[in-house]
């Protein structure tokens, strides 16, 4: 991995960027331009923004058409920080407070792991009180993700779900999200994960290669609904009840629909007022945020291989600044 030199300039900023599809050597720390901040926007100085499963496939060129070759592309989704600017006639932030915020990358390809990020608004929320910001930027998108995924699924108290990755970055928030909301939760993950999920109050189930079997052996009737964190797709729909429901995360994880049994695929979105909440659960204690590691922005190829091989529980982060206790996945 490459650093472009440093200016003394002040209206340029230190990104993580790509110009070319490849492994994670293609990756470099660049110089861009601090972008300006138009109404109804809000520019945020980024302090800590979380690596993705998102940057890696675009990095190496798997989104096709909605990322095309050539440009000049600032990964991530996530951000953590303080607001630095707010554009005309924009509302309720003030310039240095601390947020959180959400890109909805994909679209925009306004990423996050820069030194400064500009967002709507209403895609930022005040970030939760007396937690790190690396630990914070953990929250947006996966957090999004499990939510919306449970208000596809809408499911009701006492109501039974299954959850399969339930350990995992989505997994994790939409176990801690369905035992809010008065769900039964049945989790699904490695067999050291168990400790972790039963003392959020989750059955645990050990996954294996028949993930269907392995639930309908906890609930015989079925659930009444899945959410498939771990993009397992058809060998998972058997957990389902007839008639129930089944939401994945990925595209190739969408099964064919069987038994009457509803299926969707949530695509998070940035929502302030839903991260406003979510950030109010994190404070209550409701909602926990776990770093794997972290990592500055000159170690971005690093963080992108270890994301790659998986095997961590926790989120991996980049930071602005170096992290005086790193923690280690």
């Amino acid at each position: 991995m490459t650093e472009s030199p440093r200016t003394e300039e002040v209206d340029v900023m230190r990104a993580v960027t790509f110009t070319q599809f490849g492994g994670p050597d293609v990756l470099t720390v660049d110089e861009r331009p601090i972008p300006e901040v138009p109404a109804g926007h809000v520019r945020v100085r980024v302090q800590a923004a979380a690596v993705h499963p998102l940057d890696v496939v675009a990095r190496a060129g798997w989104l096709g058409p909605m990322v095309p070759p050539g440009p000049t592309y600032v990964l991530g989704v996530d951000a953590a920080g303080t607001v630095d600017a707010i554009g005309p006639g924009t509302s309720g932030f003030d310039v240095g407070q601390p947020v959180l915020a959400m890109s909805n990358w994909p679209e925009t390809k306004v990423g996050t792991q820069a030194e400064f990020v500009v967002l709507p608004a209403a895609f930022l929320a005040p970030a939760p009180a007396g937690v790190a910001p690396a630990a914070a930027a953990t929250l947006p998108l996966n957090a999004h993700a499990a939510a919306q995924a449970l208000r596809i699924l809408g499911l009701g108290a006492g109501d039974r779900i299954a959850v399969t990755g339930a350990a995992g970055a989505i997994g994790a928030f939409a176990v801690q999200l369905a035992r809010h909301q008065g769900l039964d939760v049945v989790a699904v993950a490695a067999p050291e994960d168990e400790p972790y999920l039963t003392g959020l109050g989750a059955t645990f189930v050990a996954r294996g290669a028949d993930p269907a079997d392995a639930v309908r052996k906890s609930v015989p009737s079925g659930v009444d609904g899945l959410l498939d964190a771990a993009s397992v797709g058809f060998a998972a729909i058997g957990a389902v009840r007839d008639g129930g429901l089944f939401v994945a995360v990925t595209p190739p994880g969408v099964p064919p629909s069987e038994r009457g049994i509803g299926v969707g695929l949530v695509q998070a979105r940035a929502d302030g007022a839903e991260l406003t909440e979510l950030v109010g659960l994190v404070e209550s204690g409701r909602l926990d945020l776990r770093v794997a590691r972290t990592f500055p922005f000159e170690r971005a190829a690093e963080a992108h291989t270890i994301l790659a091989k998986g095997g961590f529980r926790g989120g991996i982060v980049l930071v602005t600044a170096p992290d005086p206790n790193p923690e280690t996945a």
